[in-house]
């Protein structure tokens, strides 16, 4: 496949219409949202560059924190985070859209982060829209990328969507429009092949027993098993009696020829989930992948499978993980204990808004024992006010001698969504009193 330059964004300019957003992500409160618009409106063409200082500052002390996306002609949701240790290389990636509606989606945009170990400042490149991420007449969503460490291949997996087609309307009607697509990057996110879209190849005839599905959003995970299998997180929704809506449930696209092929893993039972992430977590000897899902039932889902994301058991609720109405995306990433722990099994950390009547105060959580949905610590706030998705990664150890992690989330004054924030900070700063 040929390699094609990611570009930088140019764009007509337009006005946003930051008012369209559907209502779990813009809680608006109409005049100041107004005369933030106006006052982008008035901005020049620079001005409205992304500022590179924070508007607010993080709840607990972070090594490193700066605004990655901002709201101006364009609008920017659903971030994605992974990082490339081998090579100090953090990608961020987020869907750029007319406006806050997910329909209005268009594109997907980067930025590649240079990470110093010695200072703990991470370099920012100027962001990029990676054009050849997208199919005809179609808008791209749900960045999740993967990077398989065996062949070098970075691969982001996305959705594409016809025209303006809402996840509604295929709930409706129960015609399932959603094609499954990836591009790969042999060169850490500088350039990137032309899309593929595998659909018909990995979903096969199961394609016509959904009403739509997605992938992630944010990072998928190679696993430390033989194969080294490839996991990208999905959710569909099942049309498992033609005269009842649709049931969404979260599973898993498994590749195990480091990304040449993919094949669909089977469905998390007993509760609905929709949005989900993996992490593989080491216990009592074995190495599990532990699932945690979105819910609208206002806690989170998590399950767990032995057998590297194929068969999931366990599916039930983490009443320690509240969700908000309607449920919201969340991140978790599986972790080393710190040497001094004294226990060789994995950590697992989790970012989620805290606030169980709306999506605000993003907090993060530990549990030491991942297996235990009863084990998950109250939520050290890392930013207060209005937020939504996140995406975490661990990034080894830290200045302080403990773990590193760094998350992408997305944050406002007057809505949810204006603008996406990288932070990097230790466990340590989150959780002080922990050893």
């Amino acid at each position: 496949m040929a390699a094609i330059p990611s570009l930088l964004t140019s764009h007509l300019p337009s006005i946003p219409n930051a008012m369209r957003g559907r209502e779990e992500c813009c809680d608006t409160h109409t005049e100041p949202l107004m005369a933030g618009i106006r006052a982008w409106a008035e901005m020049s063409s620079d001005d409205r560059l992304i500022q590179e200082g924070p508007s607010t500052m993080a709840s607990f002390p972070v090594l490193e924190q700066e605004t990655l996306f901002q709201n101006s002609t364009w609008s920017y949701r659903i971030p994605a985070l992974l990082y490339l240790p081998r090579f100090s290389i953090i990608l961020a990636f987020a869907e750029e859209r007319e406006d806050v509606v997910d329909e209005h989606a268009k594109l997907l945009s980067m930025r590649r982060g240079v990470y110093d170990p010695t200072t703990h400042h991470v370099q920012w490149n100027s962001m990029e829209t990676i054009v050849s991420a997208q199919l005809k007449d179609h808008r791209s969503m749900n960045p999740c990328p993967v990077y398989d460490e065996i062949s070098g291949k970075l691969i982001l997996f996305f959705i594409a969507v016809p025209g303006k087609i809402s996840e509604q309307h295929q709930l409706r009607t129960k015609i399932n429009l959603v094609r499954l697509c990836y591009v790969t990057s042999m060169d850490q996110g500088r350039t990137w092949s032309t899309a593929q879209d595998v659909t018909n190849s990995t979903i096969s005839t199961e394609y016509k027993n959904w009403a739509t599905f997605a992938v992630g959003p944010g990072h998928g995970l190679q696993l430390l098993n033989k194969a080294r299998s490839l996991v990208i997180p999905a959710y569909a929704y099942r049309i498992l009696d033609p005269k009842q809506h649709p049931t969404p449930h979260a599973f898993c696209f498994i590749s195990s020829d480091h990304g040449t092929t993919w094949e669909m893993g089977n469905f998390v039972g007993e509760e609905s989930a929709v949005e989900c992430q993996v992490a593989e977590v080491h216990t009592c000897g074995r190495r599990v992948l532990y699932c945690n899902a979105r819910s609208s039932r206002g806690a989170r889902i998590q399950a767990v499978s032995y057998n590297h994301g194929v068969d999931f058991e366990g599916g039930q609720r983490v009443e320690m993980l509240v969700e908000p109405p309607s449920g919201c995306h969340g991140s978790v990433t599986a972790f080393p204990p710190p040497p001094d722990a004294g226990c060789q099994d994995s950590w697992l950390l989790y970012a989620h808004p805290t606030d169980p009547k709306g999506r605000r105060d993003l907090g993060i959580y530990l549990n030491k024992s991942p297996l235990n949905p009863a084990r998950w610590t109250k939520p050290s706030i890392l930013f207060k006010g209005l937020c939504a998705y996140s995406d975490l990664q661990y990034m080894g150890v830290g200045p302080d001698g403990s773990p590193l992690f760094s998350c992408l989330f997305e944050y406002g004054t007057h809505q949810q969504c204006e603008e996406i924030i990288f932070v990097m900070f230790t466990l340590k700063q989150a959780f002080p009193s922990e050893r």
